[in-house]
């Protein structure tokens, strides 16, 4: 443990904690409002994508953080572009366009004198060896997609939510729609040092999913999917260091690890918590079939009887085994 305190302080690890925490809030921000537009791989097909960037920048000798953003905005954009039309070959262009994405980044590096084992560290990540200039560049955009993500909350759900009647309310749906998919594509670039780009879709939807087995609302559910993402990405990056003390266990898949053992987790108490509401609401709305006589009833419901009361009408029902009772004279109806 002492060792792993000392480790802790060292300015490689400092800056590691740094990137950590910045993606581990953006990374489910985003990744909230695609879950809700049922585009939960978005994040893994513009990663693919973004691979072409990193090669671009090392072919270019630029920053292939900024040749990765540029090329993944693009991507983001044609996807969102080919989804909106919505014809029957779009799957098939998605699909073209996320091999194409890999497979010419692995040429262009190979084009570049650069092997393919360049590009590990950005398939994978590699934020234990994060340099002070990748810092400043994931926090800057970080920052900038949280403020996206949280200023421009109310649309963004209303686009992600229904779209139509977003258009009827006068929102621009197509605008927030590419807003979406540039943030995601931004965030890509953002985890690619962190938990690298084949993974990254796992920070953006894992938290998510595992925040909608404990929560109701989608304001609840997003800070929850971001206190996970912090506490998967932060977490994920102290197990790696400690465990390489008797192995080489890298951060990026740590991470993730630890995102789906949250799920994992809190999956029965979701599963628990939806039986629980069916049993509160049993019944579809239905018209009234009028009401059947039970025969002896056991139990006496009132107001500290334990079962929950619903108002109906000009009476209160009682949820009791799947049914709702309702006191008529000395007896209970069934509803």
């Amino acid at each position: 443990m002492t060792e792993l305190l000392g480790i802790l302080t060292y300015p490689f690890m400092i800056r590691a904690l740094i990137a950590a925490v910045v993606t581990g809030l953006a990374a489910p921000a985003v990744g909230t409002y695609l879950v809700q537009k049922r585009l939960s791989l978005m994040g893994d097909g513009i990663g693919h994508c973004a691979v072409t960037g990193v090669a671009i920048g090392l072919l270019t000798h630029t920053s292939p953080t900024w040749s990765a953003v540029v090329v993944a905005v693009l991507a983001a954009v044609a996807i969102e572009l080919i989804r909106e039309r919505g014809n029957t070959n779009g799957d098939l262009a998605l699909a073209l366009l996320f091999y194409g994405g890999i497979a010419g980044g692995v040429m262009i590096t190979g084009i570049a004198g650069q092997s393919a084992q360049t590009l590990q560290s950005y398939l994978f990540g590699s934020l234990l060896t994060i340099a002070p200039s990748d810092v400043v560049v994931t926090v800057a955009l970080a920052l900038t997609v949280l403020v996206a993500c949280l200023g421009l909350g109310p649309q963004l759900f209303a686009v992600s939510q229904d779209a139509e009647f977003a258009r009827v309310a006068g929102i621009r749906v197509r605008f927030y729609n590419v807003l979406i998919a540039v943030l995601a594509a931004v965030t890509v670039t953002v985890a690619m040092r962190t938990v690298g780009l084949l993974l990254v879709s796992a920070l953006m939807v894992v938290p998510v999913a595992t925040a909608q087995q404990v929560t109701r609302t989608f304001r609840t559910t997003l800070a929850a999917a971001m206190g996970l993402g912090l506490v998967a990405s932060v977490g994920g990056l102290v197990a790696a260091a400690w465990l390489s003390f008797a192995a080489d266990v890298a951060p990026g898949p740590a991470i993730v690890m630890l995102a789906l053992a949250c799920f994992v987790v809190s999956w029965p108490l979701g599963a628990w918590r939806r039986h629980r509401q069916r049993l509160r609401e049993p019944f579809a709305a239905l018209e009234p079939l009028g009401h059947d006589v039970t025969d002896a009833h056991p139990h006496t419901h009132g107001d500290d009887c334990g079962h929950p009361a619903v108002p109906h009408g000009d009476h209160v029902d009682y949820i009791h085994d799947g049914h709702r009772h309702a006191p008529h004279g000395e007896h209970y109806d069934e509803h």
